[in-house]
């Protein structure tokens, strides 16, 4: 499938959408937007690895460290992919080429956001393993496995923007053509079916099954403690244990902020797959791919205010605070 309209530049983040570029109007407030989310987003996730490093937590949660450090790695692309279409860069020779394949397609920026997919279904996987599954732990979540996880996290981001990318996207005449040249109607349309039923049905059905399971058993356990006044073993480890609860909770919101905030950007990708129409609507397209973007942006908060570890190291940070909890631990001594 070609596209020799000679107005017509394709900007996609997963397909083949084409923008009409005749007025750059809405184009530039957009991009500007994009890269301020992305500034944002390094400097937040940038603040969330120092706490989860100064809270060691970094050793012991190292899916959801590599979460992080995956955020990091697509905020600054963000800022780097939508800076190099702000510029306009001339597009000529083998500069031009690779600036198209990498950057100007939005490749190495995708790299990124689907290896954090891949990812965020590990974490859930985890999650369930050490709640429900707990007398296997150890005996399954070796390091060797975690370490394989967050390897093939990262190889199949890059495997699979990478491989759709050179396959269907090429500089024509000093115009970027991204996610235009399908080898036919039916490998578009596979791949469209591919991406949402994988990076959107399936680890949303992952969260649902693994995460209700676990709200059910802590609400189970609860519910028999509060019955017979005391705690078994399992129930006594998880009340006692609000690190655990805290992850759990932070992994919840995480989840259920990449559900709502990913869902228009693959129902748009399913539908312009499905169609052999290209023209798309520009303030449509841009708001399903700002919300899609707001995610990688907003989720560092998410850590901020429900993981406690961090939230202890990052409240440490706030001038004064440590004054206040001296002069008040003084008083309290001072009372006793």
């Amino acid at each position: 499938m070609t596209n020799t309209s000679e107005n017509i530049t394709v900007q996609s983040t997963t397909g083949n959408d084409a923008i009409s570029s005749s007025s750059r109007g809405v184009a530039y407030y957009f991009e500007s937007a994009i890269v301020f989310i992305g500034l944002v987003g390094t400097a937040a996730n940038a603040l969330i690895l120092y706490a989860m490093v100064a809270s060691k937590q970094h050793k012991k949660q190292m899916l959801i460290f590599n979460q992080n450090v995956l955020d990091l790695f697509s905020s600054i692309l963000l800022v780097a992919t939508y800076g190099a279409k702000l510029c306009d860069i001339p597009l000529v020779g083998e500069v031009g080429y690779w600036t198209c394949m990498w950057f100007l397609s939005e490749n190495i920026l995708w790299c990124g956001i689907i290896a954090a997919k891949c990812n965020l279904i590990f974490v859930t996987i985890e999650r369930y393993i050490k709640v429900v599954h707990r007398a296997h732990n150890k005996k399954i979540l070796h390091k060797s496995v975690v370490y394989s996880a967050m390897a093939f996290s990262w190889i199949s981001g890059f495997a699979v923007s990478m491989g759709i990318t050179f396959s269907t996207t090429d500089l024509v005449d000093g115009v970027c053509y991204a996610y235009v040249f399908w080898s036919s109607r039916g490998s578009q349309l596979a791949y469209g079916i591919f991406y949402f039923m994988f990076y959107f049905v399936f680890i949303l059905a992952i969260f649902i099954f693994c995460y209700g399971r676990i709200l059910m058993l802590i609400r189970s356990q609860a519910q028999v403690m509060a019955a017979h006044g005391s705690s078994g073993s399992n129930t006594h480890q998880i009340k006692t244990n609000p690190v655990q609860l805290s992850i759990i909770k932070t992994m919840v919101f995480v989840s259920a902020f990449y559900a709502v905030s990913d869902c228009p950007m693959d129902v748009y990708y399913l539908v312009m797959n499905s169609r052999t129409d290209m023209t798309i609507i520009e303030s449509g397209y841009y708001t399903v791919l700002f919300i899609s973007f707001l995610y990688i942006c907003a989720n560092p908060f998410i850590y901020a205010i429900k993981f406690e570890p961090v939230k202890r190291v990052l409240l440490r940070l706030i001038p004064g605070r440590k004054t206040f909890e001296h002069q008040s631990e003084g008083t309290t001594t001072a009372v006793h």
